[in-house]
């Protein structure tokens, strides 16, 4: 099963009891109003953390007459950041969100070693899920927001978390096109060595639960047509799903590039926590913060669900644990 759009997905959330949301530095219009407009859907349930003056002002301003006890006191950025992962760590909430936040206090707070919600021996990244009108179903696109430069170790953690996410969404084998400039190893551009060395990662079951091939450019990873011009057999061609970039650089770029010049609808979140972690732009509009508080409702309760069965033979992919220095802090 795909998801043709990111509507598909919300409509999905809606079927499940709503989650409750420590929303980070909530004194935003536009955040209220998505935040709003995702209450009266009915699946999510916010709590807002700031200064609780400033944050029921901006909830007057739209008409929202919120719960007194959705107001999350805490004067700072560190505060506030900390008091989200305070109330997800406490039962208190399942999900956190980035409000109008810089990225950086955020993840300081998420990836602390002691007060976090980092998972010992899993690599933090993160994953836009991307609506095109050009593109026949959504398509993830990672690491653009976390990992700067990931190695292959890296890489394959990285991919690994996609895949986990898009089985939660209903794909259950998700093709993933590894990216580079060419689609031939040269063994002077090392992304294509990444590339060549994941797909036989994932042939002999170091990476588990998806079709990868690389490397590709940008365009046979999406056209059929422009493999098959360049003599490229590729199973993945013209039907991926996930798209691994090579760094943290290009994948941004190409995200923004998407959504600026392409029109596309873009939801992020981060993955490898204890919990979900919507973590948008701040310049992000009210549709791309509603699918991306979708796929944080999607993710919590088909991941419980998902942990609470029988428990598969250990991965024979080693993780190392995730340095806090390997994460960017996207100022957004």
């Amino acid at each position: 099963m795909t998801a043709p759009n990111l509507q598909h997905l919300v409509d999905q959330a809606r079927t499940y009891e709503p989650i409750r949301v420590a929303v980070v530095d909530a004194a935003q219009r536009v955040l209220i109003e998505t935040l709003r407009e995702a209450h009266n859907l009915g699946f999510v349930e916010p709590r807002l953390v700031g200064e609780p003056k400033a944050v029921a002002a901006v909830c007057q301003s739209i008409g929202w007459n919120v719960k007194r006890d959705w107001l999350v006191s805490a004067p700072t950025d560190g505060a506030m950041a900390a008091k989200a992962v305070e109330l997800v760590r406490k039962g208190e909430a399942d999900v956190v969100m980035k409000g109008h936040i810089h990225t950086d206090a955020l993840m300081h707070a998420l990836l602390d070693n002691h007060r976090g919600l980092r998972v010992p021996g899993r690599r933090v990244s993160h994953l836009f899920v991307v609506e095109l009108r050009s593109y026949p179903k959504v398509l993830g696109i990672t690491d653009a927001a976390i990992n700067i430069a990931p190695d292959l170790n890296a890489k394959a953690q990285i991919l690994q978390n996609a895949i986990d996410f898009f089985h939660l969404l209903g794909v259950d084998q998700p093709k993933v096109a590894v990216l580079s400039a060419v689609e031939t190893v040269n063994p002077a551009i090392a992304s294509t060595l990444d590339a060549a060395c994941l797909t036989l990662m994932a042939r002999r079951g170091q990476i588990t639960g998806a079709i990868v091939d690389g490397p590709l450019a940008l365009d046979n990873a999406i056209s059929r047509q422009a493999a098959e011009e360049k003599g490229i057999s590729s199973p993945v061609a013209g039907d991926t799903d996930i798209l691994l970039v090579p760094d943290l650089v290009s994948g941004n770029i190409l995200a923004k590039d998407l959504e600026y010049l392409a029109g596309a609808v873009i939801a992020g979140i981060a993955l490898g926590m204890a919990a979900p972690v919507v973590l948008t732009s701040r310049s992000d509009p009210p549709p791309a913060r509603l699918a991306s508080l979708a796929l944080a409702a999607l993710m919590h309760h088909r991941m419980a669900k998902a942990l609470s069965a029988p428990k598969p033979s250990d991965p024979t992919l080693h993780c190392a644990p995730q340095p806090e220095h390997a994460c960017c802090p996207m100022p957004a």
